[in-house]
């Protein structure tokens, strides 16, 4: 055996075990990290050929291992902005220079222009809502925005639909005369009408009030033996709620031309819409046009219901931002109204713990970790997004301070080998003497 030889291998010996103390090192400085993944340190033969009955000592190197795809505990907070992934997936972020980055580490606060921005200055990225409800580009990062929650100022959303459920009552008697119907507008409209208000919004955010009258207006006959028909034809008539009369016992006749919008409900026998339900609202004193829904209504025998659910939104403050698990990020008005502002997406690679590691607790794709995919939480096994939450470091504290004692025996071992290859070097050289 070379002396020298078992030299050099009790060197790549104590190298081999400063590399190791140096993962535990980085363990256990970063154990309180948000997101951080523990690393470790494999170990790997060095082996020389050998011949004549003589072994030649090789060594040892070591290789790093990410244990990325490990999940970490996950903690709850008191901030909103606090994101956890809650199974596969990490966010996409990006730093000053702009590159699109990955990372598990969902601290993030405001900065001063309103960006989501995690410990290390990474600003979450995302898909806008101001072209409608986005798309995920599943093989890139073409779209994403910072996601910028800085909502000031007032926000106002003109009223363009709504829908309308309820039941209308079957045993509704039909008024006598049409001339009584409420889309005629006169003083003498009939009382066999049911009558429901619903509140829209104008451009500027204003309350507009809409009365809605729905009329029985025909039943349809039935041929025996078969059973009382039951299918009929309804009449709705829509009214702006301050064009009504006042003084009087009755809201007619609405001034300003009358109704704003009249249409036909009709329902089979089983108390089902047969006709499409669609009807417009066109308000000329607003200029705007409100396409309602009534296709939700049926005729059965009970009493009278209805709700209306128009969009739009009054002019209101934001007072707070919420994140649900989909990803996406709404603004929650001070009239708890909430409008959608961005979609965060997840990434991810075919093998994650082969990813490169940066600094700032962020992951770049390369050859080894696979190609970057995107999509949304929950969707091609994605997990899911926790607001109010933060997931931890997977890091062993008892596991890696072991691991400390076992790297410190194994380095001194590995230095008795070269402090013993030391003296018979001496005893060599002394021979001599």
């Amino acid at each position: 055996m070379s002396i020298f030889g078992s030299m050099k291998t009790a060197v790549s010996g104590m190298n081999a075990q400063a590399n190791r103390l140096s993962t535990v090192a980085d363990n256990i400085a970063n154990v309180n990290t948000s997101g951080y993944k523990a690393v470790s340190t494999s170990f790997s033969s060095l082996v020389l050929p050998s011949s004549g009955g003589n072994y030649n000592s090789g060594g040892v190197q070591t290789s790093v291992r990410q244990a990325v795809s490990d999940q970490g505990d996950i903690s709850y907070t008191t901030s909103t902005t606090d994101l956890a992934i809650s199974g596969d997936g990490f966010f996409i972020v990006q730093g000053a220079d702009g590159t699109p980055v990955l990372t598990r580490a969902g601290d993030f606060q405001k900065d001063d222009e309103g960006n989501l921005v995690n410990a290390a200055g990474f600003q979450l990225m995302g898909y806008s809502y101001d072209s409608g409800s986005p798309a995920v580009v599943v093989n890139g990062f073409d779209g994403l925005v910072p996601v910028n929650v800085n909502q000031d100022g007032l926000t106002a959303i003109a009223s363009t639909s709504g829908v309308f459920k309820g039941n209308l009552d079957s045993n509704a008697k039909i008024p006598v005369a049409p001339a009584t119907l409420p889309s005629a507008n006169l003083a003498t409209a009939t009382t066999d009408t049911k009558k429901v208000s619903m509140v829209a919004y104008d451009r500027l955010g204003n309350k507009v009030m809409y009365d809605f009258y729905f009329t029985k207006q025909s039943v349809a006959a039935a041929p025996p033996p078969a059973p009382p028909a039951t299918a009929a034809t309804w009449e709705v008539a829509m009214f702006r709620n301050a064009n009504a009369a006042v003084g009087g016992t009755t809201s007619f006749p609405y001034s300003a031309g009358g109704a704003v919008g009249t249409g036909t409900l009709t329902f089979d026998s089983n108390g089902k819409m047969t006709s499409s339900g669609a009807v417009n609202i066109t308000d000329g004193v607003t200029g705007q046009t409100i396409a309602m829904d009534f296709s939700g209504l049926t005729q059965l025998g009970a009493d009278f219901s209805g709700t209306g659910t128009p969009n739009g939104q009054a002019a209101t403050p934001v007072k707070d931002v919420t994140i649900d698990g989909d990803g996406i990020v709404y603004a929650k008005y001070e009239d708890g109204s909430t409008k959608p502002l961005y979609r965060i997406p997840l990434a991810n690679v075919a093998s994650p713990d082969k990813l490169t590691l940066m600094s700032g607790n962020v992951y770049s794709a390369n050859g080894q970790s696979g190609v970057t995919v995107t999509g949304f939480p929950q969707t091609n096994g994605l997990g899911t997004i926790k607001s109010g939450a933060l997931e931890g470091s997977n890091v062993d504290l008892a596991g890696e301070l072991t691991e400390m004692i076992e790297s410190q025996r194994s380095y001194t071992a590995n230095s008795k080998v070269f402090q013993t290859g030391s003296d018979i070097m001496d005893v060599l050289v002394n021979l001599k003497r």
